[in-house]
């Protein structure tokens, strides 16, 4: 299914209200960016674990949207984060699904830094609901 980021935008305004711009969205992968700002850091001068957390579920929703029906809405039901080094600077989230089915799909994450490093892994499951008629 096609979506567009104006679609992911009007369906989730959080999204769009921390910042993320995606820069590729399809079925076989999204990728989205989390550009830095000072009122998204913490210790350190990194950018928060949660705002990392919301971007990877972000891409991760997306990108299990992408693999559903029309009609269908994505809804994360697990989610496992791995912080693995601090991401100084701007974040660009790789979202990949792992397994597809009928009404869930796994999703691989991969948050890297400005320089390529591997910041943060996320395995995330996203159930695709289909709204009551009505």
């Amino acid at each position: 299914m096609t979506i567009t980021a104006d679609e992911v935008y009007a369906a989730a305004p959080f999204v769009r209200t921390l910042g993320v711009e995606f820069e590729r969205i399809a079925p076989d992968g999204v990728v989205g960016q989390l550009t830095f700002t000072p009122a998204l850091s913490t210790v350190g001068g990194g950018i928060h674990g949660g705002a990392l957390m919301s971007l990877a579920d972000a891409c991760a929703a997306v990108c299990a949207w992408a693999n559903g029906a029309a009609g269908d809405l994505p809804a994360t039901s697990d989610s496992t984060t791995h912080f693995l080094a601090p991401v100084i600077g701007n974040a660009t989230a790789t979202a990949t699904p792992v397994n597809v089915g009928k009404r869930r799909v796994v999703v691989d994450v991969a948050i890297h830094d400005d320089g390529g490093r591997l910041c943060v892994r996320v395995i995330q499951t996203v159930h695709l609901l289909r709204p009551a008629p009505g």
